[in-house]
C-alpha cells in the first residue's frame, strides 16, 4: 500500500503540473504515455516493439495521436491524416508477406487495433486540454471518483458479481455506487468551475462516461487475462502499467467529444 500510495504522489506530482500548463509539454507527455502504453499491449501479444510490425504500430500511433493544430503540416503536402494511415496500415498487413507467415494477418490486426485502441483515447486526451483543462479535470474526477465509489462501495456493499470471467472481484452495487460517486464529483466541479453545461445534460452525460469508463477497465482486464498477464506493465510500482492506469480514459475522453460536452 505504501508503494502505491508513493508512486502515485510521484506520478501525479509531475503529470498534473504539465495538464494544467497545456501547449507542446502536453501533447509531448501525451505522445510519450501512449507509445509506452502500445508498446504494453503489443509485449502482451509477443511483438516486439523494435520490430518492423511494432515500429510501424508506433509510426501509426504517432499519426493518431497528430492534434488538429498540427494536420496543417501534412496539409501543405497534400496529403491528410486519413491517408497516412491508411498507408501505415497497408504497410503493416504488406508484412504478413515479407515475413513469410511468420507475422500473421490475426497479428497484424491486433497492431493496428492496438493503435486505434491506445491512440483515440489519447488523441482526445489531447483535444479535450485543447479545449480547456476544466474538461480534463472533469473526465479524470469523475473517472478516479467511479473507481473509488466503486471500490469502497463494493468492498463494503458488494454481493452480486458484475463480470466475475473477466473481473472477479467487481460488483454490481460497486459498479452503481461508482456511477453515484461520479455524479456527485461532476455536480461539485460544474459549481467550481465554468464549464457552461445544464445540468440535467451533465448529470445523464456522467452516468454514461462512468459506465464507459467501467468498461474500459473491463475491457483492459480481458485483454490482460486473453494474454494471461497480472498487469499491462510495470512502469508503476504498486500500480502496473500506463494501460493499467489509463485503461478508463481510454473510452471516456473520445466520449466527452461525442457527447458534446466541449
Amino acid at each position: 500500500m505504501k508503494q502505491r500510495i508513493l508512486t502515485a504522489v510521484i506520478a501525479a506530482a509531475a503529470f498534473l503540473p504539465v495538464v494544467l500548463y497545456g501547449g507542446w509539454p502536453m501533447i509531448i507527455l501525451a505522445y510519450l504515455m501512449a507509445v509506452i502504453g502500445l508498446t504494453e499491449a503489443l509485449k502482451m501479444k509477443g511483438i516486439a516493439p523494435a520490430s518492423m510490425p511494432g515500429l510501424l504500430s508506433i509510426i501509426f500511433i504517432c499519426i493518431i495521436l497528430m492534434p488538429e493544430r498540427l494536420t496543417a503540416v501534412i496539409e501543405q503536402a497534400g496529403y491528410d491524416k486519413l491517408q497516412l494511415a491508411g498507408l501505415l496500415v497497408l504497410l503493416i498487413l504488406a508484412y504478413t508477406v515479407v515475413s513469410k507467415n511468420k507475422f500473421h494477418f490475426e497479428d497484424a490486426g491486433f497492431c493496428v487495433l492496438a493503435a486505434l485502441y491506445v491512440g483515440f483515447g489519447f488523441y482526445y486526451f489531447i483535444e479535450t486540454r485543447e479545449a480547456g483543462v476544466i474538461f480534463v479535470f472533469f473526465a479524470l474526477f469523475i473517472t478516479w471518483a467511479t473507481d473509488s465509489g466503486a471500490y469502497f462501495v463494493g468492498r463494503s456493499f458488494g454481493k452480486r458479481k458484475l463480470w466475475p470471467e473477466i473481473s472477479p472481484k467487481k460488483t454490481i452495487e460497486g459498479s452503481v455506487g461508482g456511477i453515484i460517486a461520479a455524479i456527485i464529483v461532476a455536480l461539485i466541479i460544474s459549481l467550481a468551475g465554468d464549464m457552461d453545461i445544464p445540468v440535467f445534460k451533465l448529470l445523464i452525460a456522467t452516468a454514461v462516461l462512468s459506465v464507459f469508463g467501467q468498461l474500459g477497465d473491463l475491457a483492459e482486464s480481458a485483454l490482460k487475462r486473453h494474454y494471461g498477464v497480472k498487469d499491462s506493465g510495470t512502469l508503476l510500482p504498486g500500480h502496473g502499467g500506463i494501460l493499467d492506469r489509463t485503461d478508463s480514459w481510454l473510452f471516456v475522453f473520445p466520449l466527452v467529444h461525442l457527447l458534446q460536452l466541449v
